[in-house]
């Protein structure tokens, strides 16, 4: 709730923020997000186990990502085609010429920048020494959120006229988050089958919608260290991975089915992305959907084991 407020606040400075200044919005949003993702990677890195998981486990884990991803992805696209086609758009011509955030190549610095940063904070993470010195940053990640959150609420506030064609949708906008929900769901019960997984456990792994943090105790905890391991490394995998398919998403689908691949995740980590490579539009829907989304994980955990 503090992100939404902190948010509004931010909309609110926009309405007063310079336009020939937006330009150091922009950089300090990028900024604040690798940084966010190098610091993810400190964590990672301190993990106790976390690199033995991951080859033990990577295979399962990439699955249980990969299969539920897709198929949010299509449920997305297919809901908000069907139910918001007056107004679902592509999006990227609109953004090649924004200042070339994107570019018709495919190819952006900001891909390989967030991998960068969150291979260069594993391996200092892994460093005991690093990590020690890193550590009073480490303990302040809620406040780089915020600061993001602001300057994401900034960018919102420069565009007139985005909450009245936000209001256009009514109940409409549910339709984001409950094709993730869905797809999510439907996707985990075929990983089940696929490798022999109680359907409970496999939709369980599923229900973390990409926050891995809470899926992989919470389910550790419901059925052992296994299983709490792949949900958290295929939830982490999920956020990860929604880095690379946002752009291509925003290339060849409409630019609300760049929000499913990162599901709870929509509200902070991904969010930049969703500015980069979307409209300031979509980015209060994704901020709305990753609210949604992130209420109901603890719940379909819970419904679902």
């Amino acid at each position: 709730m503090t992100t939404i407020i902190v948010m509004i606040l931010g909309i609110i400075a926009g309405r007063f923020y310079p336009e020939n200044r937006k330009g150091i919005n922009e950089r300090l949003q990028l900024f604040c997000t690798l940084l966010l993702i190098f610091l993810m990677g400190v964590s990672l890195g301190q993990r106790e186990g976390f690199f033995s998981e991951l080859a033990v486990l990577g295979t399962q884990s990439f699955l249980f990502f990969l299969i539920p991803t897709l198929f949010s992805i299509g449920a997305v696209y297919l809901l908000t085609r069907w139910l918001m086609s007056g107004t679902s758009k592509n999006i990227h011509g609109q953004k090649s010429n924004q200042g070339g955030k994107s570019s018709s190549g495919g190819s952006d610095p900001m891909v390989f920048l967030a991998v960068g940063a969150l291979i260069l904070g594993i391996l200092c993470g892994g460093v005991p020494v690093i990590a020690g010195l890193l550590s009073p940053l480490s303990a302040r990640t809620q406040w780089i959120l915020y600061l993001l959150m602001f300057s994401v609420g900034i960018s919102v506030g420069l565009h007139k006229g985005v909450m009245a064609s936000i209001r256009q949708y009514h109940v409409k906008i549910l339709m984001i988050p409950l094709g993730i929900i869905v797809g999510s769901l439907a996707g985990s019960v075929l990983c089940g089958v696929l490798m022999g997984f109680p359907i409970h456990e496999a939709v369980s792994v599923g229900s973390g919608l990409g926050w891995y943090s809470l899926a992989g105790v919470t389910i550790g905890n419901l059925a052992g260290t296994r299983l709490g391991s792949i949900a958290f490394l295929s939830n982490l995998m999920r956020e990860i991975g929604a880095f690379f398919m946002i752009p291509y998403l925003s290339r060849h689908f409409n630019s609300y089915t760049c929000i499913a691949p990162a599901a709870a995740t929509s509200e902070d980590t991904t969010l930049p992305m969703m500015i980069r490579y979307t409209d300031e539009e979509t980015v209060v829907l994704s901020v709305l959907n990753g609210m949604i989304c992130s209420t109901f994980v603890p719940v379909l955990i819970s419904l679902c084991y």
